[in-house]
């Protein structure tokens, strides 16, 4: 009797390990549409070669959870569900998904363009060994170069690169942020923002350099990741 209960106690502790082991073999993606223009759809079907579903396409936040199948992907996406790959309109916009990749943003983006579904799609790793708790992962699609401190690190980051920062402050509170920018890749940088952001050592954060159509300078947008609360 008193094996059975101490092989109980042992089952029980090893249930959170078995969870968290069990939620890092889910292939995963999250779905932002930055920089939408005015009308543009909410939701839109996502195929990915075997099966089709409606994803929402949020603006200012990142989408729920979706999960994806394993091995190589080619995503297409569609104004209407489909059944098979055979009823793929031509020209649907589509990006590969390696088969390595077990977490994705998926970004898109608008492309008048494309006459079948006006919009393009870009695929970031997600992953935990790529971007850990409590990092952030800068993306630049300005023409403008920005540099600056966030906490107590710095950032400089050109047109089109992506760069990864570690933590800015450890645990979780507020830290001052000052960035500037070029307006055309020169060593004139103007003042961008000043302010103090909070951070969280419990999730993951997307930071987008985007053109803002108000203004010269550009905009920043920052976006938390909690898609899963353990480190793999």
């Amino acid at each position: 009797m008193r094996l059975s209960f101490l092989y109980l106690l042992l089952l029980l502790a090893f249930i959170p390990y078995m969870a968290v082991g069990q939620e890092g073999d889910t292939r995963t993606c999250r779905i932002l549409y930055h920089s939408a223009p005015a009308g543009a759809p909410k939701t839109l079907h996502l195929f990915d070669g075997e099966s089709c579903f409606e994803a929402e396409l949020p603006k200012m936040n990142l989408s729920k959870v979706y999960t994806l199948r394993k091995g190589p992907l080619k995503l297409r996406m569609l104004s209407e569900t489909i059944a098979d790959a055979q009823a793929v309109p031509e020209g649907a916009p589509s990006v590969e998904v390696p088969e390595d990749l077990q977490h994705i943003y998926l970004l898109v983006s608008h492309d008048p363009k494309n006459k079948v579904t006006p919009v393009k799609m870009e695929v970031i790793n997600a992953s935990y060994e790529e971007i850990k708790l409590g990092e952030m992962l800068w993306i630049n699609y300005t023409k403008s170069t920005v540099s600056g401190t966030i906490g107590s690190r710095e950032l400089f980051i050109k047109p089109a690169e992506q760069v990864l920062i570690k933590e800015p402050v450890k645990g979780r509170k507020g830290y001052p942020v000052k960035m500037n920018y070029s307006v055309s890749n020169d060593d004139v940088f103007l003042p961008l923002t000043e302010s103090r952001w909070r951070h969280d050592p419990g999730s993951r954060f997307l930071a987008l350099i985007v053109e803002d159509d108000r203004r010269k300078s550009p905009r920043i947008i920052t976006f938390s990741d909690y898609r899963i609360q353990k480190k793999e």
